[in-house]
């Protein structure tokens, strides 16, 4: 039976994506976090018109929150208004929270949201990841590395052609 979809509506998949947040820092571990919404702001993510490039994750009274993040107004004829950088509440098990605040307190990484998505089920999840920071050497050297990933792919992909 096929499902019948809204024109240019995300149910399944990314919504928003950081794409420095990998470049910017090591990304040891990521972790699954359930995101508390409004509707409206759950309709104006399935339309992926969401930024997250400037968030960050942090604590507020021992609860980890998604600051920074811009969700626009749902342009839809919704009455029912909202803050566009609101911080929002991230759900998490308890010893997930411990584990998480103590590792930002003890080792000093940082929690870096790489991406909002729908699960299979439809529910918006964040994606955390316990990041450190990159030195500017560190950085160039990723560059470095993922060029000659690019050229030693282009090679061997010519390497048949006889070129």
């Amino acid at each position: 039976m096929a499902e019948k979809r809204k024109s240019g509506m995300i149910s399944t998949g990314i919504a928003a994506q950081n794409r420095k947040g990998r470049f910017n820092y090591t990304i040891l571990e990521t972790i699954e976090a359930g995101l508390v919404l409004k509707g409206p702001e759950v309709k104006s993510l399935r339309l992926g018109r969401a930024t997250i490039n400037e968030a960050y994750a942090g604590d507020r009274n021992g609860e980890i929150w998604l600051f920074n993040s811009y969700i626009p107004e749902y342009q839809g004829g919704v009455l029912s208004r909202f803050e566009t950088r609101a911080p929002r509440k991230l759900l998490l098990h308890g010893k997930q929270v411990d584990k998480l605040l103590g590792a930002v307190a003890r080792d000093g990484v940082t929690l870096v949201p790489l991406d909002i998505h729908f699960n299979a089920r439809g529910l918006a999840k964040v994606t955390l990841g316990i990041g450190e920071g990159r030195k500017k050497a560190d950085k160039r050297q990723a560059i470095a590395d993922r060029d000659w990933q690019r050229d030693k792919a282009r090679l061997m992909r010519n390497k048949g052609r006889g070129d």
